[in-house]
């Protein structure tokens, strides 16, 4: 009897100090939306001062409609554990500004507490957050931070603003004092409690993925587009922006190289379906940027960034992950990088191998909606931003109108 005693009073230990359930299994959890992580430095770090004791309110863009999120942070690149407070997630009550509907304010908690203490080079994932957002629509995520860490994990291609201001303000309707900046820290991913069989899209690049010369606040990158004609068409699917400006297939950058990040910006979050991968031409760029290249050099730049692809086509087809191979726009008058002849045939032999069948799930032909007919290794003028290698708006909009919506079923 004592046994039976000593047993029964274990157990109702153990439910007591079980942990709080991180959020329903039975969800069909989808990412909604996500930025590529990167360490923030230079002129896109706050300072130490600025994220002592700091409310930072960030606003993303919902990509698909639902009831139920959660939220992932970042500390994938902190040297130290890092610990945010008071988190927060609202709709916008006005465009463009700081100000939150404070009746749909939800509290964001994480095994059932309002903070968490994230380790160096981790993420963290919410529980369950009751919250009812509109597919397209912008929403804010507040939390606040104590003291700040050394090294910062971030994007700095937000294109919309965030606001910072002193203290715990998280709650806060208005933030009028705040300093606006266009970045995001140290949020990597909404996901959300969608219809089954409900895939993401990732289109994962560099800066023409991320939206380089689109203006703040207008959601008009490639991805947008796409994502506003899958709306229209009645057949709702996320899209991730896994842009990173100047980002290679081969050599770190800005940010790590494609095949560094692709594990967990693809592979990781929840029911991706598809990717649409578009990298190359800062390789291509960067090889005689500075000072001619041998020919046995362009050749091997060749070989290794198609050897990459056929890497994250084996990675991303293990996992049930269709690939779409964007062949590579021309840049020729560019001043960066000043292609000649020999860049762009290493151009056209890249471009032969993603159109080649069965090495992609299928191609997305942005160098032949997006090229001039009378000068081929050029944009079309009305789709050149003016520096001859990114998109102008318009570019961007036809990038998005040469994606085939029968890929994504």
């Amino acid at each position: 009897m004592r046994h039976l005693r000593f047993s029964a009073f274990a157990l109702a230990a153990c439910l007591v100090l079980a942990p709080p359930v991180l959020a329903k299994d039975k969800e069909h959890w989808v990412a909604a939306w996500g930025s590529s992580q990167m360490i923030a430095e230079g002129n896109n770090a706050l300072t130490p001062e600025q994220l002592t004791d700091a409310t930072l309110r960030q606003i993303v863009r919902v990509t698909y409609p639902g009831k139920a999120y959660r939220l992932r942070l970042s500390n994938i690149y902190g040297k130290e554990p890092l610990t945010v407070d008071s988190v927060r997630i609202a709709r916008i009550a006005t465009p463009d500004t700081a100000s939150i509907d404070t009746t749909t304010a939800a509290k964001v908690l994480f095994a059932g507490r309002d903070k968490v203490t994230i380790p160096a080079g981790a993420d963290y994932l919410s529980d369950l957050i009751s919250i009812d957002l509109p597919g397209l629509s912008d929403t804010a995520i507040s939390f606040h931070i104590a003291t700040p860490p050394t090294v910062q994990t971030g994007h700095p291609g937000a294109r919309t603003p965030s606001y910072l201001v002193k203290g715990n303000r998280v709650d806060d309707a208005e933030l009028t004092d705040a300093t606006v900046f266009q970045r995001w820290y140290l949020i990597s991913g909404l996901e959300v409690a969608a219809k089954p069989k409900t895939k993401a899209i990732v289109a994962f690049g560099d800066s023409i993925t991320d939206g380089y010369g689109v203006k703040d606040n207008r959601n008009t990158r490639w991805g947008d587009g796409l994502m506003k004609r899958l709306a229209a068409a009645g057949r709702p699917l996320p899209v991730l922006n896994g842009g990173i400006g100047g980002n290679r297939m081969l050599l770190d950058g800005l940010g790590p190289n494609a095949l560094a990040r692709f594990d967990r910006e693809v592979l990781s979050p929840p029911n991706v379906g598809y990717v649409i991968l578009l990298e190359g031409v800062n390789d291509l760029g960067t090889l005689t940027r500075d000072a001619p290249a041998t020919p046995v050099a362009h050749a091997e730049l060749v070989a290794q960034v198609t050897s990459g692809y056929a890497q994250l086509v084996h990675k991303a087809r293990s996992q049930g992950i269709k690939v779409y191979g964007a062949t590579i726009m021309p840049y020729s008058g560019n001043t960066y990088y000043h292609p000649e002849p020999v860049s762009e045939a290493d151009r056209q032999a890249i471009n032969a191998w993603i159109r080649t069948p069965g090495n992609f799930d299928a191609v997305i032909d942005f160098d032949a909606a997006m090229r001039d007919p009378a000068q081929p290794d050029r944009l079309l003028p009305a789709y050149d931003s003016g520096d001859h290698l990114h998109p102008s708006e318009a570019g961007y909009k036809a990038m998005a109108d040469a994606v085939p919506l029968e890929l994504f079923k």
